[in-house]
């Protein structure tokens, strides 16, 4: 007897083509759950969360990590995407600061 894989439904994350790439954000919004997932990982509570980012409601907030939660392989490739992504621009940035003949220290591994 095949299974068939269940979808969950999230009710305040979508996906649409032109936002964000089409990463998941919170609905109505431009505002992708891995903004969400970030904080959380390094240990903010959803409270927290709601402090750094006021705009969002606490059912926003939830509603994101608990998307997280159901996706986790997925949003972890993307913060890693996204990671590596800023990795090389502060490469590309302190090559072409050296073109120049300036150095500039710039954070991160």
């Amino acid at each position: 007897m095949a299974t068939q894989k269940k979808t969950l439904l999230h009710p305040y994350v979508e996906r649409k083509k032109g936002v964000c790439g089409g990463r998941p954000v919170i609905k109505e919004t431009r505002f992708p759950v891995s903004s969400i997932v970030i904080p959380y990982q390094r240990g903010l509570s959803a409270e927290e969360i709601l402090q750094e980012f006021p705009q969002l409601t606490p059912t926003q907030v939830y509603g994101a990590l608990a998307y997280y939660f159901d996706h986790q392989d997925e949003i972890n490739t993307e913060i890693e995407d996204l990671r590596r992504k800023e990795r090389q621009m502060n490469r590309d940035t302190a090559l072409r600061l050296s073109l120049y003949g300036k150095s500039y220290p710039l954070s991160g591994p």
